[in-house]
């Protein structure tokens, strides 16, 4: 008489994965049936289970000197551990069929990758190619007056010659701006340096800003 069960019943009657007994399935190793959209898979009812086998183990009397394993039991062992086996098999086959769609799934990657390498320096070449024939070629340099200036050479001088020119005679007022030059030159001022320990000042620029 033949009995439908649920895969994760039948998974949990005989101690397997669900994943095993699918595989069973779709090696043609287990009969199912598709009722109602549901996959049930077909069992013989006079065959049993592993539960049950267990059980009549169980009920068994416990003297060493009788034995205790009846045809019947020893062949339903047996066919357990066959099953343990197909069971260990089906998931190797299961491991290697992942190995291999892993392997094709990282050599299709690394294609798509090299295929956007080649894309993105080809693109890259052409956008080159493009900025250099929109480059004028008979460009003109125009030269303005401003640029013809050449610059003044810097001249140093000491704040002495500075105060000097700048016609400052007070002390306590040249106390105050040696201060105010300092700390310009702190901040990074161009237009102040140190010579040889010294401060000395561009006297091309202007210092309106110090002196007010």
């Amino acid at each position: 008489m033949e009995k439908l069960m649920k895969p994760a019943e039948y998974a949990k009657e005989l101690g397997i994965s669900r994943q095993a007994v699918y595989a069973k399935i779709k090696r043609g190793i287990l009969t199912a049936k598709n009722v109602e959209g549901k996959l049930y898979i077909v069992v013989d009812t006079k065959a049993k289970t592993q539960k049950g086998f267990e059980a009549e183990t169980k009920a068994a009397p416990k003297n060493p000197t009788v034995t205790t394993t009846s045809a019947p039991q020893a062949k339903d062992y047996k066919a357990l551990l066959a099953a343990k086996d197909e069971t260990i098999s089906v998931l190797k086959g299961t491991v290697k069929d992942l190995k291999k769609s892993n392997k094709q799934i990282s050599t299709t990657l690394k294609g798509e990758i090299d295929l956007l390498k080649e894309a993105f320096y080809e693109m890259r070449t052409l956008y080159i190619h493009q900025l250099e024939d929109k480059k004028p070629q008979d460009a003109i340099d125009i030269v303005t007056e401003e640029e013809t200036v050449e610059p003044e050479p810097e001249h140093w001088i000491s704040t002495k010659k500075f105060f000097k020119q700048q016609k400052i005679t007070k002390e306590k007022q040249q106390a105050k701006i040696t201060k105010r030059l300092k700390k310009a030159y702190r901040s990074g001022d161009g237009r102040l340096m140190k010579l040889e320990g010294k401060l000395k000042l561009n006297a091309n620029k202007n210092y309106k800003d110090i002196l007010n």
